[in-house]
Formats: C-alpha cells, sequence, structure tokens
C-alpha cells in the first residue's frame, strides 16, 4: 500500500475511537512495553500526544518510565525538519505549539547520541516495521542522527498491515518493536 493511503485510512480509523477508549489503550500499550527488554536502558525518548489527532496518550508510558527511574527526553521543533529534544522534569513547563503539539518551552538539551530508547508516533506500520508517520519527516530527520544501537519502538492502536508499505523511501527508518493492545510486534 501507499504511505498516502495508508494515512487517510488510519486517519479514520483513529477518529473513531472515543476518548475513553483511547485512554483504555494508551494504559495497555504501556503495560505492554513492560514485555520489551529494555530496561537496563537510562535515557528514553518519547513524544507527547497531539489531542485533536487521536494519539496514543504518552502519560501512562512517561509515569512508568520515571516510575522505574529512567531519564524521559521530549521533542521540540527548531526548525524545517528538524527537533531539539529536552529532559522532562518536574519542573519542566510545557506549551501546545501551532500544530497542537505539547513542548517543553525550555531545560536541558540532551544530545541524539545519548538517547538509547525512542518511542516513535505512527499513523500505520507493516509486518517488516516501515511505518508511516505524518510525511514531515522529523522523526527520520531525528532517528538518523541517533546511534544505530537506539531502540526504536513505534506505539500503534491499530495492528500491522499485512501487506508491505510499497513507497519506502531510503532515509525511512525501520521500527525495531511496534506495540499494540494485542500484540508486541519485533522486527
Amino acid at each position: 500500500m501507499l504511505k498516502h493511503d495508508l494515512r487517510k485510512k488510519y486517519k479514520d480509523l483513529r477518529a473513531e475511537i472515543t476518548p475513553p477508549k483511547a485512554s483504555d489503550l494508551s494504559l495497555i500499550l504501556a503495560n505492554h512495553v513492560l514485555q520489551i527488554p529494555i530496561w537496563d536502558f537510562f535515557y528514553f525518548h518519547t513524544f507527547l500526544s497531539i489531542e485533536d489527532k487521536n494519539e496514543v496518550n504518552t502519560l501512562p508510558l512517561i509515569t512508568l518510565l520515571q516510575g522505574k527511574d529512567k531519564n524521559v527526553i521530549v521533542p521540540k521543533i527548531s526548525g524545517n525538519s528538524a527537533m531539539e529534544h529536552y529532559l522532562l522534569t518536574d519542573s519542566t513547563s510545557l506549551k501546545i505549539n501551532s500544530w497542537g503539539i505539547p513542548e517543553p518551552v525550555d531545560g536541558f538539551l540532551v544530545p541524539e547520541d545519548k538517547i538509547d530508547v525512542v518511542f516513535v508516533p505512527l499513523l500505520a506500520f507493516d509486518i517488516q516495521g516501515n511505518r508511516v508517520g505524518y510525511g514531515k519527516g522529523f522523526y527520520d530527520t531525528f532517528l538518523g542522527k541517533c546511534r544505530k544501537e537506539t531502540l526504536k519502538i513505534g506505539l500503534s492502536f491499530f495492528q500491522a498491515e499485512e501487506d508491505l508499505i510499497t513507497d519506502v523511501h531510503e532515509n525511512d527508518i525501520k521500527l525495531d518493536y511496534c506495540v499494540t493492545p494485542n500484540k508486541v510486534y519485533a522486527f
């Protein structure tokens, strides 16, 4: 399938999920993360959810990570397809940007080469770990700057597409895992 078609399909499917159901599924996803062998790492990067796009709510995941004394890092858009990454602390102030994304106002910058695990937003993914995002390239640019061994974990309300994504670009970076309400995929 083409990314364009998958974006439309999964935006429509997401729109059908009620807020209480999305909240329940997000909690299930956070609990499923416990099955992945990542707990010896220290620096965990996660997106902050866009409420009006009905994304997976990462708050339960952040609570889980902080409860295990992990360093949680969150992104801030800093330019064309570029992001900066800040340590999330009790004193971090967040502000909603023009795209509806909560971002840190300021704080402690964390370089990409320190990050061990990245929880990646997505609309869809296939059985080989290719993902479809919103198409702006922010995460592929960011993941390209991380160490090769940095683990990339998608979070999705939906199962993998059996049909492969046919328009994968050479700069697209595959997932290592994807967590869904019913299964944890390893690629």
